[in-house]
């Protein structure tokens, strides 16, 4: 049977496609306002979105090769269902959060306009949100469920915007300790920005893909807590910002 994409009207098509994005936007415009000393340029945050939108189609790329070679691996290892979600898991927070951390640096680190450490956060919350966004777009218009946009909308998309806090945090450390001119120390903190990130994503994914009574329940008990840290820490570097150079 040919299978057969459902013919959309404009406005169904609008919907769609405002339910996939808006989420995304609504967390851009929460970070963007937390900036409190020198609110980043348009072209800049476009710049972000943009490197995010990359790095979802090269992790794309990446994890359909992954995907092949783990199931080579796993054909000829015995596995069982818990090892495969770890790894699988783990995989997917190296390659979705590396892809970020690529274009990330690419698209901000030498600019001019990386002055104060809170960009860093700012930077990486748009480059992963540009990233969840179209990572959306496609599910939403895979399945064409609006209910899936509403789950990504609550967990999804601020699990990404989680992530990048932390990256974002470090990554704006890193830059200043580049100015200051201790590479060793710059380099720690970025590595520390993108393994952070891992970390986070690989448990939020290998919790849910594991699928057990008791994982499903550490999964919300850890959405929960990490909300409640990223949003005391998105308070924390706003209120302490200062300048890089």
């Amino acid at each position: 049977m040919m299978f057969r994409l459902p013919q959309l009207s404009a406005f169904q098509t609008l919907v769609y496609l405002a339910a996939a994005v808006v989420p995304a936007i609504i967390l851009m415009v929460y970070i963007y306002r937390k900036d409190r000393y020198e609110k980043e340029p348009g072209k800049m945050l476009m710049r972000c979105v943009l490197g995010g939108c990359l790095s979802a189609l090269a992790a794309i790329v990446l994890e359909t090769a992954s995907d092949y070679l783990e199931n080579l691996y796993f054909s000829s290892h015995a596995a069982s269902a818990f090892d495969y979600a770890v790894i699988t898991a783990a995989l997917v927070g190296l390659i979705e959060e590396g892809t970020k951390f690529f274009f990330l640096k690419k698209f901000t680190w030498k600019s001019p306009e990386f002055n104060w450490r809170f960009d860093g956060m700012v930077y990486a919350v748009f480059v992963s949100l540009g990233f969840a966004a179209l990572e959306n777009v496609i599910y939403v218009f895979s399945y064409f469920d609006l209910s899936i946009a509403l789950q990504r909308a609550i967990l999804t998309i601020p699990a990404h915007m989680s992530f990048a806090v932390y990256m974002g945090m470090y990554y704006g450390r890193a830059k200043m300790a580049e100015v200051k001119g201790a590479l060793s120390s710059s380099s720690i903190l970025q590595w520390t920005a993108y393994l952070t990130a891992v970390f986070l994503h690989a448990v939020y994914d290998g919790a849910l893909m594991v699928g057990s009574d008791a994982s499903i329940m550490f999964f919300y008990g850890f959405v929960v807590l990490l909300d409640l840290f990223v949003i005391s820490t998105i308070k924390r570097e706003s209120r302490t910002d200062g300048p890089i150079y």
